[in-house]
């Protein structure tokens, strides 16, 4: 498996720890919970490996990397009840790929237009909030 030291989802250090907070390992990526919540239960799933591109996989990594965000997304919908969920692959900086799954909610933040990657007036969560945030994702993995 490829790994770039410059890059904090293969490092893992307070870069990462500081926006999110690792929920699981999954087939071929780690879920972590964005800590900013202003789009309740929006997560990452990052793939486990450092490649850059859907294309950079084969096609069995890319198929079990899509089932895991398919996976995840289901586990948001069954958890939160959004009315849609939203997927963005920017990447222009960090080049590993990783996906935010965003539940979007009709009268939320948002609606209608793409999420904010980092909305002005953050929502941060108590400890025990993310705790249950995290143990309701994974009840419905």
């Amino acid at each position: 498996m490829s790994f770039n030291n410059d890059c904090f989802y293969c490092v893992k250090d307070e870069r990462l720890t500081d926006l999110m907070i690792e929920i699981c390992e999954l087939e071929s990526s780690t879920l972590y919970l964005f800590k900013e919540q202003t789009y309740r239960g929006r997560c990452i799933v990052a793939y486990n490996g450092h490649k850059s591109e859907l294309f950079d996989l084969s096609d069995e990594e890319c198929s079990l990397y899509m089932k895991d965000v398919a996976r995840v997304a289901g586990a948001l919908s069954k958890a939160f009840s959004p009315d849609k969920i939203n997927y963005g692959a920017y990447a222009d900086k960090m080049t590993h790929l990783h996906f935010h799954i965003v539940p979007k909610y009709e009268n939320g933040p948002s609606w209608g237009t793409t999420f904010e990657m980092s909305p002005e007036n953050k929502v941060l969560l108590k400890t025990e909030e993310y705790d249950q945030l995290i143990n309701k994702i994974k009840g419905n993995l």
